[in-house]
């Protein structure tokens, strides 16, 4: 009874801000978002762990390995053209409530871990692994970690690589290329200088 109750005072509060017809929409687009989670994870049913999750249209969430493991909290939304892949064993924990915006590339191969509340804007690409160009033979990769703390926002086209770590409530400035330890209640940004140079007409 309570949970209708608070979706009715949404729907009431949306409706005022947004029109009735236009919240509607907008519902509509949630429940077929949850309609395709639940598809998703009936074709990958023993890969997939969650409750209710939204994923929009053109996104998809694939496991290539009888290892992999995915973990999906409650609440977890997923915008358009979002690829996220978990291969050999690979192991991705997204938390309570994050939001992940369009066109963002999530690969594991070994350990991903996205905390609740996490924002991420679009064109993000997090990798817990590396390419093992040096050398030809045995494993071609290179792995590691992705830890992100609870209610971090990850600005546009920031790309995340293996081995980092970044604590609650951090700030990733959008554009920039994160590796190593990012501080809780910080703000990381890549340095950034401007030059210009002249050219003969």
């Amino acid at each position: 009874m309570t949970l209708l109750r608070k979706i009715v005072n949404t729907l009431a509060a949306e409706s005022r801000g947004r029109g009735l017809y236009y919240t509607f929409l907008m519902f509509l687009s949630h429940a077929v978002g949850i309609l395709r989670a639940y598809l998703n994870k009936l074709v990958y049913f023993p890969n997939i762990q969650s409750t209710i999750f939204s994923l929009e249209s053109n996104s998809r969430i694939v496991a290539f390995s009888k290892h992999a493991r995915i973990t999906i909290g409650k609440f977890v939304f997923i915008r358009k053209h979002t690829s996220i892949r978990v291969d050999q064993h690979g192991e991705l924990r997204i938390g309570d409530k994050v939001f992940i915006n369009d066109s963002c590339h999530i690969n594991c191969a070994h350990r991903i871990s996205i905390g609740k509340m996490t924002k991420i804007a679009p064109h993000v690409s997090i990798n817990d692994h590396d390419h093992n160009y040096r050398h030809t033979a045995g494993d071609h990769l290179i792995r590691g970690e992705v830890i992100i703390g609870d209610n971090v926002w990850i600005g546009s086209n920031v790309v995340i690589l293996r081995d980092t770590y970044i604590g609650d409530n951090a700030v990733i400035a959008a554009g920039s290329v994160v590796k190593g330890h990012v501080p809780a209640n910080t703000v990381f940004l890549n340095k950034r200088e401007k030059s210009y140079i002249p050219y003969a007409n």
